[in-house]
């Protein structure tokens, strides 16, 4: 399956030029699915299916790979767009911001302990390097505080001094002490200071930044001319899925509102499709009147 960051980043270059960003990983290998029925038998027969298959592909030298590919939005260029950029439910239409092609993501290397390199892992969207900052959307603003923050819970303060945590290069920050710490520390570990320790200075790159305008209020995002929560669903199902994508669509939406979904929700349900697309809504109430 492909991958998609979903959220806006924000790139700068040495230059300082500013480019809004999404990431698009493209499956070298195609795209797969099982059907709803296929997916509930392989859940009950075999769990771990996905899983195995990945690590004996990796055994086996058939390396999965995905090729990065990303979108560039000048950086003046969102105030006006039609639709709000850093919304995460929307996209960036290719037509308007085309795919340019980075690199590519393989996995060659399958873990020896799943507890040390996989339960541990800690994935966060505030780990960044020089040159790769936020965005104004309002959800990755959030989750680069709560991600850190769920970690800290499940594995101590120090999960960044796990080894499959470690970054590559020295961390220096007023931190230490706390459970599980590993690399001792000698004062001062803050800044500035009076006993030659370490300066707030950094010679690389500044961090990428933008300036917020208007209040800054507990409100709605800001419509843009073509904003809306419908049209761009519509889209999908009508242009972009085909026949048999659209019939696996509306019997999983059936399927999951046969089970035991009250009348009044119901309802609701139905009109929800219908403004997406009056056929899909259709023929999912029909699946469902039917039983």
């Amino acid at each position: 399956m492909n991958g998609y960051s979903s959220h806006t980043y924000l790139w700068v270059n040495a230059a300082g030029v500013k480019h809004w960003v999404k990431y698009h990983f493209i499956s070298d290998q195609g795209v797969e699915f099982l059907t709803q029925d296929e997916a509930d038998r392989l859940a009950g027969a075999d769990g771990d299916h996905h899983v195995r298959d990945l690590f004996d592909s990796i055994a086996a030298g058939d390396h999965p790979s995905w090729t990065l590919k990303v979108q560039l939005m000048p950086f003046d260029d969102a105030a006006n767009y039609r639709f709000n950029p850093f919304d995460l439910t929307k996209v960036w239409p290719h037509g308007d911001y085309p795919l340019h092609e980075v690199g590519k993501m393989t996995l060659h290397t399958n873990p020896t302990d799943n507890h040390a390199q996989i339960e541990q892992a800690a994935f966060e969207p505030s780990n960044t390097v020089p040159g790769i900052g936020f965005s104004p959307d309002r959800m990755l603003l959030g989750r680069v505080f709560a991600y850190a923050d769920a970690h800290r819970a499940r594995l101590g303060a120090n999960y960044k001094q796990i080894p499959v945590n470690r970054p590559h290069n020295e961390v220096r920050s007023y931190s230490k002490d706390g459970a599980m710490r590993i690399d001792p520390v000698s004062d001062p570990v803050y800044a500035p200071n009076s006993k030659g320790g370490p300066a707030a200075t950094y010679p690389g790159q500044v961090e990428p930044q933008w300036a917020a305008d208007g209040d800054i209020v507990r409100s709605a995002y800001v419509d843009h001319a073509e904003d809306d929560d419908f049209g761009q669903p519509g889209t999908l199902v009508r242009d972009v899925l085909d026949d048999a994508a659209r019939d696996r669509l509306a019997d999983n939406v059936a399927g999951h509102l046969l089970d035991g979904v009250s009348e009044p929700v119901l309802l609701r349900a139905f009109e929800y499709w219908r403004t997406i697309d009056a056929d899909l809504g259709a023929d999912i109430e029909r699946r469902v009147r039917a039983g």
